[in-house]
């Protein structure tokens, strides 16, 4: 899949009217200069081969900044956007803005050909350096979980899909750095990429997150998509072919609609949760007029060089503010003999996948408990040194979907999962992140998410099902997992 230049979005230039400019972003004119020479660069390699040619800043930014304030207060109408923060860990914080190319694809190779594209881009960048810095050229944004994504539910979100932005604000251990791309073509003059650069750097705003309205104007109404007698009866038929021994697991996920007063505003919702949800990946997707939104426990993989980790992430029970009851609870779940049959199908499924391309893969000899706010699961953390430099993307490819999201056996999983649900997944349960110019990257799973659209918010919770699992037990597991947006989207 070839990479495009995406058209970006100028009717709110006059944004940079230079007397509101945030001069946390501003380059001096001596950086200008020199990244005009780079910019030459870029349209002169375009023109020896005519292919669009990346050229991208990076600009170190000293201290901390927060991105994801940047972005809420920056963004264009419409255009796309991307944040990925763990505050937890270090603080970590990703946010992008705009498209300097969008490259998609869609089938049973989606995810081998956007790896591609992004390679074969990466590879003719001109990057420009203010400073010494490690930051290369990234690309973000998130797969579908299934090949294809019919529903017009999730239209803006294709089943593969990698954004160039044009401006990626990243925070690690208290320093921020800021990367500035457009895409060059033969027809571009080196001013005109500067001028693009310098247009996008004056609309840089940052201001704090606005504060969640606790008494809004209006009825909340909140109603799953199918009755969840659905739910419960699709539980029975898995069972069914999981004693007939064409299953061994079967993760099954249900929707469920909040409609608001009015349209969401993803700004404050987000902001409550990373206060509660600080050791999960929170997740937020621009996209038109619709966004993506999550608090994920679940690590898909962070490959840094040859190094892997990831995370199996299957069995989960509730928390309770009785510290010796939550402690009981997470003791019997460590001591569940089906929950640790469903958490062992994961481990074992993520080893066989890797150990063709990996040189040792090493998971924990005994799962622990990962607690976060509302629930607590089972988790077994798994490294692997990789034999061959297999990039992000591929390695997504390769490892989606584990069980903990699809089932085991995997073919036979996927091909009954839509007829069990009766929905149309889209970006529920699958990777999303970013990658750069060295293949290094970082992916989560786009679990306890919602898709807000206008008032309307869609959520979505799902869970394995063995041979033991009861229906109500799992339907009630199900309103659990949806408590952790719910309440927010609903009050």
């Amino acid at each position: 899949m070839e990479p495009t230049a995406a058209s970006p979005q100028r009717s709110d230039e006059d944004r940079g009217d230079a007397a509101h400019r945030d001069a946390r972003f501003a380059l001096e004119e001596v950086q200008w200069a020199s990244l005009s020479a780079a910019a030459r660069e870029a349209v002169l390699r375009c023109r020896r081969q005519p292919q669009p040619t990346l050229l991208c800043a990076v600009v170190p930014l000293g201290g901390a900044i927060d991105p994801s304030a940047v972005v809420f207060a920056s963004r264009l109408a419409g255009e796309p956007s991307f944040l990925l923060e763990q505050p937890d860990r270090g603080g970590m914080a990703l946010g992008a803005l705009g498209a300097a190319s969008e490259i998609e694809a869609s089938g049973r190779r989606r995810f081998s050909e956007v790896a591609d594209g992004w390679r074969r881009l990466a590879a003719r960048a001109v990057v420009w350096r203010a400073a010494e810095s490690e930051a290369s050229p990234i690309a973000v944004g998130g797969f579908a979980f299934a090949n294809e994504c019919a529903s017009p539910v999730w239209e803006g979100f294709a089943p593969a899909s990698l954004i160039v932005p044009e401006v990626a604000l990243l925070r690690r251990d208290g320093v921020s750095t800021m990367l500035l791309s457009t895409l060059a073509c033969p027809d571009d003059v080196p001013e005109q990429l500067i001028g693009r650069l310098r247009r996008r750097v004056a609309q840089l705003r940052c201001a704090p997150l606005p504060l969640l309205d606790p008494d809004p104007v209006g009825r909340f109404t909140v109603s799953s998509a199918m009755p969840p007698q659905h739910y419960e009866s699709a539980v029975e038929r898995a069972k069914e072919l999981i004693s007939s021994g064409r299953l061994r697991k079967v993760v099954l996920a249900r929707e469920v609609q909040v409609r608001a007063p009015r349209p969401y505003d993803p700004a404050p919702l987000f902001g409550v949760l990373r206060e509660a949800f600080a050791s999960c990946f929170l997740l937020c997707v621009g996209r038109g007029d619709a966004t993506l939104i999550a608090a994920s426990p679940e690590l898909l993989l962070r490959r840094e060089g040859q190094r892997l980790s990831t995370l199996a992430l299957a069995g989960s029970t509730r928390r309770s503010a009785d510290p010796a009851v939550d402690s009981h609870l997470g003791e019997r779940l460590l001591r569940s003999a089906g929950y640790r049959e469903e958490h062992e199908i994961v481990v074992r499924r993520i080893e066989r996948t890797l150990r063709p391309h990996a040189v040792w893969v090493a998971p924990a000899k005994e799962p622990v408990l990962a607690k976060i706010a509302n629930i607590q699961h089972l988790a077994t953390p798994i490294r692997a040194q990789l034999a061959a430099p297999v990039d992000a993307i591929e390695l997504a490819g390769l490892m989606h979907p584990t069980p903990a999201v699809g089932g085991e056996p995997s073919g036979a999983a996927l091909e009954l999962i839509p007829a069990l649900e009766g929905l149309d997944r889209g970006w529920y349960a699958g990777p999303a992140g970013w990658t750069d110019a060295t293949g290094d990257g970082e992916l989560c799973v786009t679990l306890r998410c919602a898709l807000l659209r206008g008032e309307v918010a869609r959520c979505y919770a799902g869970n394995g099902i063995v041979r033991d699992s009861e229906p109500a037990s799992e339907l009630a597991e199900t309103e659990m997992k949806l408590a952790a947006l719910l309440p927010l989207l609903s009050a």
